[in-house]
């Protein structure tokens, strides 16, 4: 996650009452035994444990004071087995912003936002994160509430340069690596997609999904650029679980979560780009009732 205070006060007109985080707003008013149920009700029961932080390494926590960036860890329980070993998994998720203003030159724009973002990956490798998922439209500035066609400039094929800058450091760190981008079809008339690709820990394609699910709330009218996908509800193996990807939108859809866990996946990822004010207060609610529903994580 983007550093912008750690806990402390943000000026920022996107923080919350002051704060860059529901978690750090709660954690800094209310009294500990308080914000402990109440992140109970937020995050899970946690097999009946409070959450737990996780020691990271030090050149983890050294690119993040050098570069500028948050970088916490945190481990969640699982009711033990008793005929199988643990299989634990890592986790990492990173929320950037852009690098540099959006009217500097579009290839500027990408190539900044790459240099962003390689300390960030360096850490979650050096921390022995399995599986690595980036932002939804991470590769570009998140311009899809405009209804400017031109930001389709920054959509590419699936094997473009975001795919390529990323299959090294999924070789790199045996990570694999889910890169939300936006899709270019050559194969298909240049129809524009939103779709994530999946990058195995050899470096390898292991597949794709695409959004199945468009918001047409006011400026947030997403058909400007992109249709509903056409992927269904695909699971793919990795070498670390079963897992699949409800991009952004269809975590408002619960036959969206259903039918990945229906397909057989361990653990759904829902990279996202949205408005704090508008997502973060469902999220829990969502979150939980969809947990209940597939027992999916």
């Amino acid at each position: 996650m983007e550093k912008s205070q750690n806990g402390e006060h943000n000026d920022d007109a996107s923080s919350i009452c002051g704060y860059d985080s529901l978690h750090h707003l709660l954690k800094d008013n209310l009294k500990p035994h308080h914000f402990q149920e109440v992140n109970r009700l937020l995050t899970g029961l946690n097999c009946g444990k409070a959450l737990e932080t996780i020691a990271l390494p030090d050149s983890a926590t050294a690119l993040s004071v050098e570069h500028g960036f948050d970088i916490q860890a945190f481990h969640f329980h699982a009711d033990k087995e008793v005929l199988r070993e643990p299989r634990v998994v890592r986790v990492g998720l990173i929320q950037n912003s852009i690098a540099i203003p959006t009217t500097s030159h579009f290839v500027d724009q990408k190539k900044a936002i790459f240099e962003k973002l390689k300390p960030i990956i360096d850490a979650a490798g050096s921390s022995g994160v399995n599986i690595l998922c980036l932002q939804e439209a991470w590769m570009m500035p998140f311009a899809f509430c405009t209804r400017e066609k031109r930001w389709c400039e920054f959509a590419e094929p699936v094997d473009g340069e975001s795919t390529k800058f990323l299959q090294s450091f999924a070789l790199k760190y045996n990570m694999v690596i889910i890169s939300p981008i936006l899709e270019r079809d050559i194969n298909h008339g240049e129809v524009i997609w939103n779709t994530a690709v999946v990058i195995g820990n050899h470096g390898n394609i292991i597949g794709i999904h695409r959004k199945n699910h468009i918001p047409r709330v006011g400026d947030f009218n997403e058909s400007t650029y992109y249709v509903e996908g056409n992927t269904g509800h695909p699971v793919f193996e990795t070498a670390f679980g079963k897992i699949a990807i409800n991009i952004c939108y269809g975590r408002h859809h619960p036959l969206n979560w259903l039918a990945f866990g229906l397909n057989g996946a361990e653990i759904v990822f829902n990279p996202s780009a949205t408005v704090g004010e508008l997502s973060e207060p469902m999220w829990p609610i969502e979150v939980s009732c969809f947990i209940l529903m597939e027992e999916t994580c």
